[in-house]
């Protein structure tokens, strides 16, 4: 037998972020030690061994997580994450945001997040599906549609869904559409939910546009990443007349002064699998992307990628977090100085948590919403939140990640106050 243990724990950076992001929150709410304990400390930790009989025979041992952060508001939420890079603390981390990104959506979860350690490129969908059903096995405990619902996330996707929801259905007994979202349409998913967390990141584009004095039409836009959320992202952005000059991916990164062809972009990437080699577009370096001197910039890849040692140089006039942060504490100092709008990604990205919210109930009630009603209800719900963050960062001169998480800390307090402290 192989030990295979991709993970390790050298990568603190996002958890250090949450924690300093909670910190000034809760002094500036007034808040004491021990409440910020309280708020700081994960609910529930699991960490999982998953053994994985490749199609060679060989095995290998594979490393999982699901952390719990917060259950006050409701039942834990959050994305499962298959990544090289996945380690505790990074889900710590994630969890964490997402308690406060569904609190500050006003959606009734606790935030929640899971990780396998490996790399799902150099594996066969056979043995995807394997690790998939074994670690769900091993997380049955704590998961279900009233304690912690599962979601995609990098290196998953509607599949991956799909085999949570049946391994937990068998050890039910019957099936149980609720106890993931982002499954296949055809199993109980929701209309608009694949491309909901990039409708959203758009709808706050557009708003803080609006803000800044800037027309959509016209605007100059950089998308770093093209899956999940940036193709889609790019392709609204387009959609509503903005130029999308760079668009980068894992393997490099396109730019053309002229606008981005976004469905023939598509179109290359469906074929080759990559940006890079897009005829009517020139090569761009993937770092200079975060550089360029656009109107809005979308860093929606991973967290991270605008650091103390290149926020100095974005010459955006806003970002918008697609990604869960991709902006660091120290950048975001240089970025507030340098005055760079910076909607946080507890906002921008929410799109998909309010998405799967609709999609929970729609498994509840067993009755299907219409896309139309799902696309008004999460614009409605994304502009809601951008308005109660705007105000509260106008009236007390904060950025807005700081009145985003400041307002988010105070309503998951609140739940805890309200709830008492067993026993």
């Amino acid at each position: 037998m192989t030990l295979v243990d991709h993970a390790t724990d050298s990568r603190t950076s996002a958890l250090e972020d949450a924690h300093a992001q909670l910190a000034e929150a809760v002094a500036g709410l007034g808040y004491d030690e021990g409440t910020h304990a309280m708020l700081s400390k994960s609910r529930r930790e699991l960490t999982v061994s998953i053994p994985l009989r490749r199609d060679d025979g060989s095995i290998e041992v594979l490393t999982g997580y699901r952390v719990q952060h917060n259950i006050s508001r409701g039942p834990a939420k959050g994305g499962l994450r298959y990544s090289p890079a996945v380690t505790l603390d990074e889900v710590r981390a994630l969890a964490m945001w997402m308690t406060w990104k569904c609190a500050l959506l006003d959606v009734p979860y606790g935030g929640a997040k899971g990780g396998v350690a490996f790399d799902p490129r150099q594996y066969s969908t056979a043995e995807l599906e394997r690790i998939t059903r074994r670690y769900t096995s091993e997380i049955l405990p704590i998961i279900g549609p009233q304690q912690d619902i599962p979601a995609p996330d990098i290196g998953t996707d509607e599949r991956t869904m799909a085999w949570i929801m049946d391994t937990y259905s068998v050890s039910q007994g019957h099936t149980v559409p609720g106890v993931v979202t982002g499954k296949p349409l055809s199993l109980g998913g929701s209309l608009g939910r694949a491309s909901a967390t990039s409708r959203g990141v758009v709808h706050i584009a557009k708003a803080a546009l609006k803000s800044r004095g800037i027309a959509v039409s016209g605007a100059t836009a950089a998308v770093q990443g093209f899956g999940k959320v940036g193709r889609d992202g790019a392709r609204f952005l387009a959609d509503e007349g903005a130029l999308v000059v760079a668009i980068s991916d894992q393997y490099g990164a396109i730019h053309s002064a002229s606008g981005i062809d976004i469905a023939a972009l598509s179109a290359h990437v469906d074929v080759t699998g990559s940006v890079v080699g897009f005829g009517d577009a020139d090569v761009l370096g993937a770092d200079d992307l975060l550089e360029l001197d656009v109107d809005v910039l979308v860093p929606a890849a991973v967290e991270g990628v605008i650091h103390a040692g290149n926020a100095g140089k974005v010459r955006a006039r806003i970002i918008v977090e697609g990604a869960n942060g991709p902006t660091s504490r120290d950048a975001d100092a240089i970025l507030a100085s340098n005055g760079v709008l910076v909607a946080p990604d507890i906002l921008a990205n929410a799109g998909g948590v309010i998405v799967s919210y609709f999609e929970w109930v729609q498994a509840n009630q067993s009755y299907r919403w219409e896309a139309r009603d799902v696309e008004a209800r999460l614009e409605e719900r994304m502009l809601a939140a951008w308005a109660s963050v705007n105000e509260l960062a106008r009236t007390h001169d904060l950025t807005l990640r700081a009145a985003a998480t400041r307002l988010a800390v105070s309503r998951v307090t609140e739940a805890h106050r309200l709830r008492g402290l067993y026993p």
